[in-house]
């Protein structure tokens, strides 16, 4: 597991250079974009979490046209691609964590069962599940409407999600594989805790 929880503590002043650097890049972009006017705080908010996670060793891939950076975090069962989406127009900040696999259809009702039950007392975030292809993944999110989206904030919602993923994927892969009962999954992994 690689180990991306170290403390980012800057100065008032560099924060107040990186909100500048920010403010510079998105008056470029609305300058290029004069007919899409877009949101400024959520602009500067996209533009800090890419510097957030650049600043805490993530390697950000912008995904062109979107305000979305791909990112990966290692773990024992695999790699786990990530996603941060920015919804610029609402202020919105979504963290997605995507299993390294998919369930196979005969599978779906018990990871769909497995996931309700790791749902249930998560304080942030939940589990997923596309019925159409299989795809299992955790979300985290903040609303920030108003408000300046901090490094801090950024954390809070990125390190729950790869975190809540890495804790309950064994459980996952037992279930979609291991011929394990969705409450025996979860069952093993609440006794480990």
């Amino acid at each position: 597991m690689s180990d991306k929880n170290n403390d980012l503590r800057k100065t008032d002043s560099s924060d107040d250079n990186a909100e500048q650097d920010s403010l510079n890049e998105v008056s470029a972009l609305e300058q290029e974009n004069p007919e899409e006017p877009e949101n400024s705080n959520g602009l500067v908010a996209f533009y800090l979490t890419g510097q957030f996670l650049e600043e805490d060793g993530w390697t950000p891939q912008r995904l062109e046209g979107q305000h979305v950076y791909r990112v990966f975090y290692s773990t024992a069962h695999g790699d786990l691609a990530c996603f941060a989406q920015l919804r610029v127009d609402l202020e919105q900040f979504l963290f997605y964590v995507l299993a390294p696999v998919r369930s196979p259809e005969s599978q779906r009702l018990a990871v769909a069962e497995y996931i309700t039950r790791a749902n249930y007392g998560l304080r942030i975030g939940n589990f997923e599940l596309d019925f159409t292809d299989g795809e299992v993944r955790y979300k985290s999110s903040i609303d920030f409407e108003g408000e300046s989206l901090t490094p801090n904030l950024i954390r809070s919602v990125v390190y729950p999600g790869v975190q809540t993923m890495e804790r309950y994927l064994p459980g996952l892969l037992s279930v979609t594989y291991g011929g394990r009962t969705p409450h025996e999954a979860i069952q093993r992994i609440e006794d480990e805790m």
